[in-house]
């Protein structure tokens, strides 16, 4: 049965709250750990490519939940499609939660920290590009193929620079990753997402 475009907007209203609680989480889980690096940057050494991801991560969530209330009027809501968004903001939670642990070990910095962890991080910030490809396809099949084909590219290419990224250390390809991701990532926002319309 289908429902009315005002049933879709109405039960959204009830998704959204949830969605809303753990875009807020993420987005504070990161602001309370910059805080601390400026509130005791001698102790928590700050390294600038895991501050350029944490950064990328904050715009990423912002991005999700502006992207997400196209659902408000595109979505006949099912528990399944509701899982589905719960399970991608909760991963996006997930990686910021790997980016900034709440204790670092003792020596530890954020330099050791990132290229320890880059493995998880950059396997999930993959899986989160390709959980994308499903957001936007339950949005529906014209949406989908109106995000064009630089969508596909953008999402595959993260992938593979995902997969590069865990495999390597090398902190010139992290730097340029790090710089290059963040600038494309406001150019796509700025020139796909400028309105709700």
């Amino acid at each position: 049965m289908q429902q009315s475009t005002v049933e879709m907007a109405s039960h959204y209203v009830h998704v959204r709250v949830l969605l809303g609680m753990v875009v807020g989480l993420g987005l504070t889980h990161l602001i309370r750990n910059l805080a601390r690096i400026i509130d005791r940057p001698v102790r928590l050494k700050a390294y600038w490519i895991h501050l350029l991801w944490a950064i990328s991560m904050f715009v990423y969530l912002l991005h999700f939940w502006w992207w997400e209330f196209r659902l408000a009027h595109t979505v006949e809501w099912t528990f399944e499609i509701y899982l589905f968004v719960t399970v991608y903001a909760l991963l996006l939670y997930l990686l910021c939660t790997i980016l900034f642990p709440e204790v670092l070990d003792s020596g530890q910095d954020y330099r050791s920290l990132f290229y320890d962890r880059r493995v998880w991080f950059f396997s999930l910030l993959a899986l989160a590009y390709l959980v994308d490809f499903a957001d936007t396809w339950i949005k529906g099949e014209e949406y989908f193929r109106a995000a064009g084909s630089e969508y596909l590219i953008r999402n595959l290419s993260y992938v593979v620079l995902c997969a590069i990224a865990m495999a390597t250390r090398n902190p010139i390809y992290h730097g340029v990753f790090a710089i290059a991701g963040l600038a494309y990532q406001f150019s796509w926002i700025i020139r796909q997402f400028q309105t709700l319309s």
